[in-house]
């Protein structure tokens, strides 16, 4: 067992969501106790009963730092992932005030190492692509309460890194998909939407697609060989949506869809699906954000990641029979489209 391992646990934070668990499945695959940092409220599917648990919201300064008690390193990748929200101030909550507690309690336990789970979101796609870390999104230019966050939040944590010699590194997962997205997603969404062919159309955009347990061991690269400050994206493959969605009717047995919409078709129906959200209190599947983000290829460069970090990734269709794999054993597609994955 290294130095490393010796000591711990490591504590995660965000641990019963999609990045979260396969980040404390990664640490506890390489030799690591974990501690997993939990709301009340989480879902305990993706915890591990060999996990220790710390139940608190990240924003309670006094619980957070009890969490931290003892430990020695910390991977922060707790954070509200939606496009919209009710309250926009939620998501801000969460993503901004929450990740401040979070880091001045660790500069405050002196943890020796932290890395602090961002977003291909802080990174400017209006120009060429695809980007890279050297790319940042100025504030002015976010769209949206999601990406606003993300920007704030990772200045945040840079600034403590450079003005107060937090030992922090920052990762920028792309566009991740797998196993174990409890919630969903609103990647996970559209993967689910696909497959059960309710996506007979689409826009023209891009993303970057990457598997999940890929970005975890990225993160754990990070905590071994990152950079104090620096910033690492962890990415897969630049695709369009039509390809996305022509493989994953492939995968199903689907016809793949073949009408591309002009994006102000649509508008209309993202501003009466959030208008529907409001009664309904549930999460439209589109959004006027989504739609304005879509405007431009989200298409990024990982190379300064396997480059630093030794990062690599495997071939996204994996990434993606493993995501509709998960969907149909948990339930969340029809038994069809069930059968037609068990088949494969």
């Amino acid at each position: 067992m290294s130095q490393m391992q010796a000591f711990g646990p490591v504590l995660v934070t965000g641990a019963s969501g999609f990045v979260g668990s396969a980040i404390a499945n990664a640490l506890r695959r390489d030799g690591y106790r974990v501690r997993v940092m939990v709301r009340p409220s989480s879902p305990r599917i993706n915890i591990d009963p060999r996990d220790e648990i710390a139940v608190c919201d990240i924003r309670d300064r006094t619980a957070v730092a009890e969490a931290m008690r003892g430990v020695r390193y910390l991977i922060h990748a707790a954070a509200d992932y939606r496009l919209w929200a009710p309250s926009p101030d939620e998501i801000m909550q969460t993503n901004v005030d929450g990740t401040r507690v979070v880091m001045e309690e660790a500069a405050r336990a002196g943890l020796e190492r932290i890395v602090y789970t961002s977003s291909v979101a802080t990174f400017d796609i209006s120009g060429p692509v695809p980007a890279d870390e050297t790319r940042a999104l100025p504030l002015e230019k976010a769209v949206g309460a999601y990406k606003r966050s993300k920007v704030i939040a990772e200045r945040l944590v840079v600034d403590l890194a450079q003005t107060h010699g937090l030992p922090v590194v920052v990762t920028n997962p792309s566009t991740p998909i797998g196993p174990r997205d409890v919630r969903p997603t609103p990647t996970g969404r559209i993967v689910v939407e696909a497959a059960a062919g309710r996506m007979p159309a689409f826009v023209d955009t891009g993303l970057n697609f990457v598997h999940v347990d890929d970005v975890a061991n990225g993160h754990i690269a990070a905590l071994h060989r990152g950079r104090v400050g620096e910033r690492y994206i962890l990415g897969g493959e630049n695709l369009t949506l039509r390809q996305v969605l022509t493989d994953i009717a492939e995968i199903v047995g689907r016809k793949p869809p073949r009408v591309k919409l002009p994006r102000l078709a649509v508008y209309p129906f993202a501003v009466g699906a959030e208008l529907l959200a409001r009664l309904s209190g549930s999460e439209p599947f589109a959004t006027v954000d989504g739609l304005r983000m879509s405007r431009h290829y989200m298409h990024f460069d990982d190379g300064k990641a396997r480059r630093e970090l030794g990062y690599t990734s495997r071939p996204y269709r994996e990434a993606l029979s493993d995501a509709i794999d998960w969907f149909a054993k948990a339930g969340y597609l029809p038994q069809t489209v069930r059968a037609r994955a068990a088949a494969l």
